[in-house]
């Protein structure tokens, strides 16, 4: 199925998870693909895995975004596809919270994903389609997550400001809300696999469809969004979650 033949793409954090899928995906359908991620030695692998380009950029530095800019448009010269992806996942309570955990969390989530847009306007083709990640979190409440569902709430909100003044050039802008996803994100929370098998529990006891959702699944979404089938979608926000964020 090659839905997307003849369309260059950047994928930001595309080195794991769900950018490492979606990258795949968008291969697979057609498209010429960037990968970009802030580990050197993660990026090159997960290029030569995929048969994508990879570039080394920190989304948290606009510089290194300016440079990545220029390194696409070197590459590439204009982009049909812009999957805004990278992001860090952190929790604290707000009584807790810190400068630092602040930034880190802002600075990479809501500042870079928000600076990535800017920086690649130029470099989108028109008719072209920008997509976030966000999350189901910015729409729910839970104790610890108020910086991290903050970011994506506010991310949604560019997104549909995106989406107005990019339509003059029909370039649509959309996001994906996904809820708890199997990626190695999980995993660089530290916790042993007993931890992991009770917060899996834990998140799956509040899913009405009773599981744990798939980067794969994000990744066709995300494809959805930039093909012929949603030439007629902007400013909307797919919510992915199992039903976890119904108010049932």
């Amino acid at each position: 199925m090659n839905n997307l033949n003849g369309k260059k793409a950047l994928v930001t954090g595309g080195n794991s998870g769900i950018g490492y899928a979606t990258a795949k995906e968008l291969k697979a359908q057609g498209a010429e693909v960037i990968i970009t991620g802030r580990r050197k030695d993660a990026v090159e692998k997960a290029a030569k895995e995929l048969g994508v380009i990879g570039f080394v950029a920190d989304q948290s530095q606009i510089t290194a975004i300016e440079g990545l800019a220029k390194e696409v448009e070197k590459t590439f010269g204009k982009i049909d596809i812009l999957f805004i992806n990278a992001g860090v996942v952190e929790q604290t309570s707000i009584a807790d919270a810190t400068e630092k955990i602040f930034d880190t969390i802002i600075g990479i989530n809501f500042k870079g994903a928000y600076f990535t847009l800017s920086k690649f306007i130029p470099l989108l083709n028109d008719g072209g389609s920008v997509v976030f990640l966000s999350s189901n979190t910015a729409s729910m409440d839970f104790p610890s997550s108020s910086i991290y569902s903050s970011g994506k709430a506010a991310l949604n909100s560019v997104m549909r400001i995106a989406a107005l003044e990019l339509a003059p050039r029909l370039i649509r802008v959309n996001s994906v809300s996904p809820g708890p996803t199997a990626t190695e994100i999980m995993n660089k929370k530290g916790l042993n696999e007993e931890q992991l098998a009770g917060l899996n529990e834990w998140m799956i006891s509040r899913i009405p469809l009773k599981k744990i959702g798939k980067s794969e699944d994000v990744a066709k979404m995300v494809a959805f969004f930039c093909g012929d089938a949603a030439t007629f979608i902007t400013g909307a926000e797919i919510v992915m979650d199992g039903g976890m964020s119904l108010k049932g």
